[in-house]
């Protein structure tokens, strides 16, 4: 990809110039130094279908490349096995409690012991006096959670609340009313510390433009916000570490390299920066901490460092179950092709009376499904249209709005643009890939609304989607209509756009965990 289609700055936009729900819940516990996890058997469909019954589930559960080297950190701590490492005085030694199958099993997760050697900041920043004051704080900050996640759990039974902009109902959610209650106790009180370290281009930047679009719009729109962001670390419940992977791959690894190293020690050394000059990423060993990225290469560059990989949440395009992608602690997030910053010409389409195409495709041939996708559809059915390269002529967005359905297969990685593409054309979009976790699938339910097909079923496309019936797909259609304004990007941000909705998928992660120290 050109520098061009990486290099758009959100600033650039008109109103950017001037500046499944949770699981209720074993939570991640912090206690007199031990972090007590426990995990379900089974990952349920959704955080919502779990507090719609009175079962009680399981959880879900940076400076500039200038900054010297940290030593490599020693192996991710194996949940195979338990084993007790000595530990800086900063850090806090951890224990995870684990309900898998039918069993327990209580396992050893230590933190590892890593020398800080960035900008020449010492352990000693990390003071009694300030540990102290963080624990009064976050036993305030505990509390206000707890009160938030009664109010959801009792959202169920309760009746729906006004509200002025936009009330969820339907089949695409889950359980629209936990999910409701939950989003407003989010704009009630969750508020979110940007690490003010590091230096564009690596932090607090990113593309606006691209298909990484994600990266940039988010990192933007925290930096000017007022309402989630605090300057006051004591009273945020999530930090955020504003690293760009998709600025980190352009302006630090050497191209065609193959050497991942560069990137793994500019993450490194970002959070060993930033847990030396501060005390909340060694409190909960990064458990309340998130990034956020669309690059493919963001899942591997968060196992820079084992505890962001392991512990913190994760925000990510490349929501591949396959490359360790967990749903109970990470966030599968939309990816967005803003190919000149803002929504204007995307969004909006004819009624289905006049979308004569069934379904289509067009696109390059790379990954594992589209070749098979091709294989059997391309050029071969005047129903199903699908094509490596379009005819002369012919308008891919105008596709889009002639078709019921646009087929969405996975490319080199999971995500594709293609799913937001077709919301945003009033198309039903058809899902084709393997391990792919949905964005939001904690709240939507995809299936209300897309079409879900295997790699195996590829040959039966046509059959599948003509068994849908008319009355049926009016419904799928209008559906997507009403739940597309959660992939919408706005700037500024609105109510319930897919910037509020990522911050809802992170708050309902941090409810999840709970920290305490004594």
């Amino acid at each position: 990809m050109g520098d061009e289609d990486v290099d758009g700055k959100c600033r650039i936009m008109s109103a950017c110039s001037s500046a499944k729900l949770f699981l209720f819940m074993v939570p991640l516990v912090l206690v007199s130094g031990f972090v007590f996890v426990n995990i379900g058997p089974k990952c349920p469909t959704s955080f919502l279908t779990s507090l719609s019954t009175t079962h009680i589930s399981p959880p879900l559960l940076l400076s500039s490349p200038s900054l010297p080297p940290a030593p490599a950190p020693a192996p991710a701590p194996s949940l195979q096995a338990a084993k007790e490492v000595s530990l800086p005085t900063s850090a806090l030694s951890t224990k995870v409690e684990s309900v898998q199958g039918d069993k327990n099993r209580t396992i050893q997760l230590n933190p590892i012991n890593i020398t800080l050697v960035s900008n020449n900041v010492t352990s000693t920043a990390s003071t009694e006096l300030m540990k102290k004051r963080v624990t009064k704080k976050i036993d305030k900050i505990e509390f206000e959670l707890q009160k938030a996640r009664v109010a959801i759990k009792a959202a169920s039974m309760d009746d729906p609340v006004d509200d002025p902009d936009y009330v969820p109902i339907g089949p695409m959610y889950w359980n629209a009313k936990v999910f409701h209650r939950s989003y407003l106790e989010m704009e009630k009180q969750f508020k979110i510390f940007v690490y003010k370290e590091g230096d564009p281009p690596l932090f607090h930047d990113g593309p606006c433009k691209s298909i990484y679009s994600m990266e940039g719009n988010f990192i933007y729109e925290m930096e000017r916000d007022t309402h989630f962001r605090t300057n006051n670390p004591d009273k945020a419940h999530a930090f955020y570490l504003p690293l760009s992977v998709v600025k980190m791959v352009r302006y630090v690894y050497q191209r065609d390299s193959h050497d991942f190293g560069p990137i793994r020690r500019t993450v490194r050394d970002y959070i060993d920066l930033v847990s030396d000059r501060y005390p909340y990423w060694n409190r909960s060993i990064g458990a309340d901490h998130f990034i956020l990225s669309c690059h493919d290469w963001g899942p591997e560059a968060s196992f820079s460092h084992p505890h962001l990989g392991q512990n913190s949440i994760r925000a990510l395009c490349n929501a591949n179950t396959s490359e360790r992608f967990k749903p109970r602690k990470d966030v599968s997030i939309p990816e967005i092709n803003l190919r000149t910053g803002s929504l204007k010409g995307l969004v909006g389409g004819p009624s289905p009376s006049i979308r004569p195409i069934l379904a289509f495709f067009a696109g390059g041939v790379h990954g594992p499904v589209r070749p098979v996708l091709l294989q059997h559809w391309e050029n071969k059915d005047n129903d199903i249209r699908v094509h490596k390269y379009l005819p002369k002529g012919t308008s891919y967005p105008n596709m889009m709005r002639s078709s019921k359905f646009c087929l969405c297969p996975s490319g080199y990685e999971v995500a594709s643009p293609r799913i937001v593409e077709a919301l945003y054309s009033g198309c039903v979009p058809v899902l084709i890939n393997s391990g792919y976790v949905p964005p939001f699938s904690d709240v939507l339910n995809w299936r209300s609304f897309s079409v879900i097909v295997s790699v195996e079923d590829i040959p039966k496309l046509k059959t599948i989607l003509t068994s849908i019936s008319p009355r049926q797909y009016l419904k799928m259609y209008r559906r997507v209509l009403k739940v597309r304004r959660h992939f919408e990007v706005n700037s500024p941000a609105k109510r319930f756009d897919v910037f509020h909705m990522i911050l809802h998928s992170i708050w309902v992660r941090r409810l999840n965990v709970r920290i305490r120290e004594v």
